[in-house]
């Protein structure tokens, strides 16, 4: 009996082998999404057995008014709209000591628009402030858009803002703006910030000072699916020089209040549960990949549990990127909630830090 593609894949990760570009492109054609799932799960288990991690955070998003004004975007405002808002420090630490009265939170997750106005020192003055205020909350701030936009702003190279941010307080680095690393795609939709060079070369010096970070993917627009694929060759590629990425992400395209809004719809569950068993298959170098159960939906997360995922993220509190576009998920969770979700699939709960330590397992 002649050997599929699948076939073959499946004895690859059987004997723990690298899959290459042309295994994933033979994953991505292939319909059997069934058997797909159960080699991801297979990876998970080996990886990760019955551990889920979440871990209890609070999203704080400083301004929508952005420079940038990426096609699929549908959070970020130019300065003047009457949806635009900023945020000074003072406002900052009230929402972030309101969150802290939870006594288990652990984490401040900070992004933002690409102000135009705003000095580098503001944020740096931001991270010294959570730092004095509220010492014991992990500080994951800036995404590589982000830090790239502060060396243009400030004049710094990239390694002197990182190393500005790191003595101001900054801890790791949130997975964001990493879009498809694709220069033709962000050309088209996203031309206005970092490139996909720029993008991976932020990440490397990052790690290379010792600051962690995670890697994301947004997809379900104008990619093609052998973009996709470079995509996660790209990050597994700089995993293999730094090891210093902690998790993976995968973002199915919201296209609501997006310029997409008109030629896109969402991504179909379909599509988001094999993508997400793809990226766990191809990224072997990876510990963890996160089912963000903002983009899926709660239920839609718990499924890709059983699709390679290991991470449900956390209760977030007040997400509005992803619900500016459409988002039907709540905007906050319980850990309660959180806990149950992942009992509910025979899984273990483990409430991690902002580093994947252990805090307890449940």
């Amino acid at each position: 009996m002649l050997k599929t593609p699948l076939d073959t894949i499946e004895a690859k990760v059987r004997a723990g082998e690298r899959l290459s570009k042309e295994d994933g492109l033979a994953l991505f054609a292939s319909p059997d999404i069934a058997r797909i799932g159960y080699l991801a799960d297979l990876v998970r288990q080996r990886i990760s057995g019955d551990y889920v991690y979440f871990n209890v955070n609070r999203h704080v998003n400083l301004t929508n008014i952005c420079v940038s004004r990426c096609r699929f975007c549908a959070f970020g405002r130019d300065e003047g709209d009457k949806k635009a808002y900023a945020m000074n420090q003072e406002e900052v630490l009230r929402l972030a000591k309101l969150a802290a009265q939870d006594p288990d939170l652990r984490e401040l997750h900070i992004v933002s628009g690409l102000h135009p106005d705003w000095p580098f020192e503001y944020y740096l003055d931001v991270l010294r402030m959570l730092k004095r205020e509220l010492p014991q909350l992990h500080r994951k701030a800036f995404t590589a858009v982000e830090i790239h936009y502060f060396s243009k702003l400030s004049g710094l190279s990239v390694a002197e803002v990182l190393k500005a941010l790191q003595e101001a307080g900054l801890q790791s680095i949130p997975g964001g703006g990493a879009e498809i690393l694709s220069d033709r795609v962000r050309q088209e939709l996203c031309p206005n910030k970092a490139t996909a060079s720029e993008w991976l070369e932020v990440q490397r010096t990052a790690h290379k000072m010792g600051i962690r970070s995670n890697a994301s993917m947004l997809y379900g627009h104008i990619e093609t699916l052998e973009e996709r694929v470079d995509h996660l060759l790209s990050l597994r590629a700089l995993q293999d020089e730094t090891g210093g990425f902690q998790t993976f992400i995968c973002f199915p395209f919201h296209p609501g209040n997006t310029e997409l809004e008109a030629t896109h719809q969402r991504t179909s569950l379909w599509d988001e549960l094999k993508t997400m068993a793809i990226s766990r298959l191809m990224l072997d170098n990876f510990s963890n990949i996160k089912a963000y159960w903002v983009m899926l939906t709660l239920p839609i997360a718990q499924l890709a549990l059983g699709f390679g995922a290991n991470d449900i993220d956390g209760t977030v509190s007040e997400e509005k990127i992803m619900h500016a576009a459409g988002a039907k998920s709540d905007t906050f969770l319980t850990q309660e909630t959180i806990i149950e979700t992942i009992r509910q699939i025979g899984r273990i709960p483990v409430e991690r830090d902002s580093m994947y330590q252990i805090i307890r397992t449940l």
